[in-house]
């Protein structure tokens, strides 16, 4: 199993089950901005696509890794992993 850092600021994870002809793919990278907070951007698709691109905005750094590791506890759930 792969380890997490403490504090993950770029992670990709994917699900590969070739019987459902599923490959696909999830980034998710903080990045501070201009307004003294932080965006989480989330890009997903299949792989070997450019995918879908998301942001949303936090006040800190601290909101947006929270919901970083949020959103990846849900998809690790469903099978996708690092």
């Amino acid at each position: 199993m792969h380890q997490l850092e403490l504090f993950p600021q770029d992670i990709r994870i994917e699900r590969v089950d070739p019987d459902q002809n599923m490959h696909r793919f999830y980034r998710l990278h903080i990045q501070p901005n201009l307004f003294g907070g932080a965006n989480l951007f989330r890009e997903w698709g299949r792989i070997g696509t450019a995918g879908h691109l998301m942001a949303e905005q936090f006040d800190d750094d601290g909101q947006a890794a929270d919901a970083l590791v949020a959103f990846l506890r849900v998809k690790t759930r469903r099978g996708y992993r690092p």
